[in-house]
């Protein structure tokens, strides 16, 4: 990296709107963009009669899109043939290159980096982490490395390459968990019998209950963002508790102020559930520590009913369901 430069995006990146009038009569095909760096979507069509918008973004292959809305965490994508000719609203502004410094495969790898994701939610307007706005203002003046276009193109092409390898691995691990549930119930089967017996289509238990019944509390973190400060108390988000474990590390630290008035509305203890709402959304992870810390609004809290329910056991029916069905999504029975 010696000798790279940096610069802000505004020195490579331009404005570029393909504005198109909605007509009532029409219906539009229409885009959208998924936070952390995992691309555009398409959503249903809308039709023209049906919306309050007086115009949309036509979507070009070369284009890249930002969410004014959730850019701060990662709704940032490149375009391609795909997507091109339809359609996002005005609250996705669209973007050039500048292909003569700037390789826009360089910039979709940048874009997946949450170092990029903090340097923009830094220039967003608003109160409360799901208020807060950006404009193309704010984009043009984050700034990235920005090596010689050959070294660009170098670096893109070994990035291809190793994520082809992870995807790769990712197969031969999704093949994988079939075997992996079977084990898990085998387990289940060894350990509680009759509860657990017979288990080819669902994961059931012969009392079947409600998550609801089961615990004295379900809640989410904070919906505003805290005061960070260098030390204090930790502050975790998902990435902290996707392993199945909570990791302190990487993580910002509020004031003891903050977090007594973040206790009130979840207090986390040794025991209890912490469940993952954004990006992989679903994954438990147990309280096993008695840190104090707060957390994320993308983070929810379970507290199970001591006497009724086992928070490690909660943590393993959560993980078997997600190994049955193949799904990252929790159901609110058990």
């Amino acid at each position: 990296m010696t000798g790279w430069l940096t610069v802000k995006l505004g020195e490579v990146l331009t404005l570029d709107l393909d504005l198109v009038p909605v007509d009532a009569a029409d219906t539009y095909p229409m885009v959208g963009v998924y936070s952390f760096g995992r691309g555009l979507f398409h959503r249903e069509p809308v039709e023209g009669g049906k919306t309050s918008y007086k115009h949309y973004y036509r979507l070009k292959p070369e284009h890249i899109v930002m969410s004014q809305l959730f850019g701060w965490e990662g709704a940032l994508a490149l375009s391609s043939e795909e997507f091109a000719g339809k359609f996002v609203s005005p609250q996705f502004p669209t973007f050039l290159c500048d292909n003569r410094k700037l390789d826009r495969h360089f910039l979709g790898w940048l874009m997946k980096r949450p170092m990029l994701w903090e340097d923009l939610g830094t220039r967003a307007s608003g109160m409360g982490d799901r208020r807060r706005t950006l404009n193309p203002e704010s984009l043009f003046a984050c700034q990235i490395p920005l090596p010689p276009l050959p070294e660009q193109r170098r670096i893109v092409v070994r990035i291809q390459e190793l994520a082809a390898k992870i995807n790769e691995a990712r197969g031969l691990r999704e093949k994988a968990v079939p075997e992996s549930a079977a084990l898990i119930l085998a387990y289940l089967n060894r350990f509680f019998g009759d509860y657990y017996k017979g288990l080819a289509g669902e994961l059931k238990l012969p009392n079947w209950k409600r998550l609801n019944d089961v615990v004295t509390d379900v809640a989410d973190g904070p919906h505003i963002t805290p005061t960070y400060v260098p030390d204090g108390i930790p502050f975790i988000t998902v990435q902290n508790i996707t392993s199945g474990q909570i990791h302190f590390v990487n993580h910002k630290y509020v004031t003891r102020e903050d977090h007594a008035q973040f206790q009130k509305r979840a207090k986390a203890e040794p025991g209890d559930v912490l469940i993952s709402k954004d990006g992989t959304i679903g994954i438990p992870c147990l309280v096993d520590t008695d840190r104090p810390f707060s957390f994320f609004v993308s983070v929810a809290l379970i507290k199970p009913k001591q006497n009724e329910l086992d928070g490690k056991f909660l943590v393993w029916t959560i993980r078997a369901h997600i190994f049955r069905n193949g799904s990252n999504c929790v159901h609110g029975e058990i």
